[in-house]
């Protein structure tokens, strides 16, 4: 017995161990199917119903050292249920999108790009229509369309943020352009103001632009001298209309109404658009707010001389000043006081360079000492209420750059800053009706605009100069 007791402790041995290593590789098996079943059961039931997609992603090996790779294999991974809607469909990449550089010309565009200089004459040559094309300012947006030969099938010049030039190459193989509005939203929005110490900065105490601002000047400019006749008090209402693209404020609309209240005097002012788009202001009775002349033809700084007798700086002695002067900076527009037409333009002795206008059989307005004329104007010549003809100086005997201003009526001349002016035409009688409906109705508007806007507005006392 003791010649076998080694034999048997050595098989005892390897029998053992033959088990340990069945053992150990069956437990492997049975691990890996294990955790196979538990990812299954982990999926969704809509994604294991759904086909499968082929992605490739990393796997970790189960008891893999850190300093091992990681390994790789294709397994399934259910498909994205939303994968097969639409796509929304991106914007043409046909089109080719330019930002103007600095010192960039559309022929150097047209170079850089390899577009034929024979379309740009082309295009050049249609006419007024493409003159804003001969000067582009960095940072303009000009988009083209090209077929395969780099030609222009379309293109687009953005003017401004509301306005576009469309240039469009015809079957023909002709160019055609035209000018494109984007339409704007309006929304109508109020405001009011108190005059502290200037018109100007109550008006962007309540949140208006210049252009507002000097519009409502217009409108009242006939009743008010906003130089001369404003007063600390004095307040204002504005309904008003700002213009949306897209949702983003564009810019400021027309004044629908406006109330003014001068040194107590209340004012109001209407606009109304007739059957055939003419816009124009009155007062809620049918009265134009627009008078047949200014009241004052230039934007001054001061009234340097009145009408009547005065000291002459220049001739040294009494002498009747037959007009007013309105000191202003040279180069300031001067403007036409009313409708007329040019009847005298040229050098006028001690008065410089002078314009004479005649309106109607009644009324003439002269005006003196012009740095220069407008271009394009004549003897012989029409011309409007406000438009320009010509710029302050000091030609002629002046002391300083200003406008003399004279009004004759009947050939007398009389102070421009007293005479009584006359009316423009009142509202047509056929628009009456319809008139005089809206205006109690913008009447209506204003007076619950007034109060809570004026308590936001109140006066402070005056300031310290």
């Amino acid at each position: 017995m003791r010649r076998q007791g080694p034999r048997w402790s050595r098989l005892h041995t390897v029998l053992v161990l033959a088990v340990i290593i069945a053992a150990g590789t069956l437990l492997a098996f049975l691990s890996t199917d294990v955790s196979a079943s538990r990812n299954a059961a982990q999926q969704p039931p809509l994604a294991r119903a759904l086909p499968p997609a082929q992605i490739t992603i990393p796997l970790e090996l189960p008891q893999a050292d850190a300093a091992e790779a990681v390994q790789t294999r294709e397994v399934s991974l259910p498909r994205n249920p939303l994968a097969d809607q639409p796509v929304v469909a991106q914007p043409d990449e046909s089109w080719l999108r330019i930002t103007v550089r600095r010192g960039d010309s559309l022929a150097a565009i047209f170079k850089r790009h390899k577009i034929p200089a024979q379309d740009l004459h082309e295009i050049m040559q249609l006419g007024r229509i493409t003159r804003n094309l001969s000067a582009l300012h960095p940072g303009d947006t000009v988009r083209f369309k090209l077929d395969d030969d780099q030609k222009i099938r379309q293109m687009v010049f953005d003017i401004d943020r509301v306005t576009s030039l469309q240039v469009t190459r015809q079957q023909d193989e002709q160019f055609s352009a035209r000018i494109v509005e984007h339409e704007l939203e309006s929304r109508r929005t109020q405001t009011s103001g108190v005059i502290n110490s200037s018109l100007f900065k109550a008006g962007k105490a309540a949140g208006l632009k210049d252009k507002l601002i000097m519009e409502m000047t217009t409108i009242f400019g006939w009743d008010i001298d906003f130089v001369l006749d404003i007063r600390r008090g004095d307040h204002f209402t504005l309904i008003y209309e700002e213009q949306y693209l897209n949702g983003e404020k564009i810019q400021d609309g027309p004044i629908i109404a406006a109330e003014f209240v001068n040194q107590g005097r209340r004012l109001h002012a209407i606009r109304y658009t007739d059957e055939q788009g003419r816009s124009d202001y009155y007062s809620p009775e049918g009265y134009s707010m627009r008078k047949a002349f200014l009241r004052t033809p230039v934007d001054f700084r001061r009234i340097s001389s009145r009408f009547g007798k005065r000291h002459h700086p220049i001739h040294n002695r009494m002498r009747m000043h037959k007009g007013v002067d309105y000191a202003a900076r040279s180069g300031t527009p001067i403007q036409a006081a009313g409708d007329g037409k040019i009847v005298y333009r040229g050098w006028k002795g001690g008065y410089g360079r002078v314009v004479i206008l005649q309106h109607g059989g009644r009324y003439s307005t002269l005006y003196a000492h012009m740095a220069n004329f407008k271009k394009g104007l004549r003897v012989g010549s029409r011309v409007q209420q406000g438009q320009t003809i010509g710029f302050v100086g000091s030609s002629g005997s002046a002391t300083g750059p200003h406008l003399h201003y004279e009004f004759r009526v009947n050939g007398t001349h009389r102070d421009p800053l007293k005479v009584k002016l006359p009316d423009a035409e009142p509202i047509k009688a056929a628009y009456k009706n319809d008139f005089l409906q809206l205006a109690e109705k913008r009447l209506a508007q204003l007076d619950a605009a007034r109060p809570s806007m004026l308590a936001l507005n109140q006066p402070r006392p005056a300031e310290t100069p």
